[in-house]
Parts: C-alpha cells; sequence; structure tokens
C-alpha cells in the first residue's frame, strides 16, 4: 500500500489485460479511474509487469493530457474556458478558486487535499455557460461568488462527514 494505492489491485487491473503491453494505455485509464493518478510506484509496477521500460510507460503517460501524475484532491473542480464560457467571464471564477484554496505557481490541488482546480477546453454546455463541473456533476451560469458558496459549502459537508 502507497499513498492509498493497493499493489495488489493494481496488478490484478495488469492481469485482467493479461498483462499485454499492447493494452498500456487501458490498463493506465483503469488505474487512474480507480485512484485518480498514477503513482511513481504505479508506472513502475506497469512496466515490470509487462515487461517494458519504466521510460516507456512515462512517456505515455505524459503525453497524454487526461493522465494524472500527481495525487487528485476529493473533489476534482474543472472550469470550462471555451469560447462561450470565456466570453461569458470564466476566467474570474478560476481566479476566484485558486484565491480561495491558495493555490500559487503550477499547484492544483489545495493544501488539505481537497480540491483539484483544472481547466479544460470544452464542457460542451455552452448554452449553461459559465459551467463548472465538480466530479462530473454540472454546475450552469457560474459566478466567482456563487462558485465559492459551493466550495465552502462541500467543505461543510466534508467535515460533517469526518
Amino acid at each position: 500500500m502507497s499513498n492509498g494505492i493497493s499493489m495488489e489491485r493494481v496488478d490484478q487491473i495488469i492481469d485482467s489485460y493479461g498483462s499485454k503491453r499492447h493494452h498500456l494505455i487501458a490498463i493506465m485509464q483503469d488505474i487512474q479511474a480507480e485512484y485518480k493518478y498514477l503513482s511513481p510506484e504505479v508506472l513502475e509496477r506497469i512496466a515490470e509487469k509487462l515487461h517494458i521500460g519504466v521510460a516507456k510507460v512515462y512517456s505515455v503517460a505524459t503525453f497524454y493530457e487526461n493522465f494524472s501524475l500527481e495525487a487528485k484532491g476529493k473533489y476534482i473542480i474543472k472550469v470550462c474556458d471555451g469560447t462561450a464560457c470565456h466570453v461569458r467571464k470564466s476566467q474570474p471564477i478560476y481566479n476566484a478558486i485558486r484565491e480561495y484554496l491558495n493555490l500559487e505557481g503550477k499547484q492544483k490541488t489545495s493544501a488539505n487535499g481537497l480540491f483539484t482546480l483544472e481547466t479544460v477546453a470544452c464542457l460542451g454546455a455552452c448554452g449553461l455557460a459559465p459551467v463548472v463541473t465538480i466530479n462530473d456533476q454540472v454546475h450552469s451560469k457560474m459566478t466567482p461568488e456563487s462558485m465559492i458558496d459551493l466550495l465552502k459549502q462541500l467543505e461543510k459537508e466534508d467535515a460533517a462527514n469526518e
């Protein structure tokens, strides 16, 4: 067990594909779906079990934007920056979230590990712009203020569930 990741479960996922190297991307997708990211230990295990170089696994993981090499928060916030959302002021929403979560530089995940902030090119809900998703749940016609209220609500719910 490392970083909440069960190597036994990782092995099961790899084995379910017959440990075939042509299934590399599918294996990585399944592991990430379960753990929200691919740790260095997981990438090394994949390389070992598929009998390929670690560099090859890392190159695939870094080539595709959907793969994350960093642990993500419990809540994945995606702010749409497509044309309709951008024109309807999605950038101030993104900035308000960054400020509220005290994210600096390239940091994407809050210090408490609760939130991860990302931008996406389009969420396909242009008529509802500006749009934000939290764990794939769509929140439409957002403002910086309504976004911060939503984050505060999620923090309260999370604290109540502990």
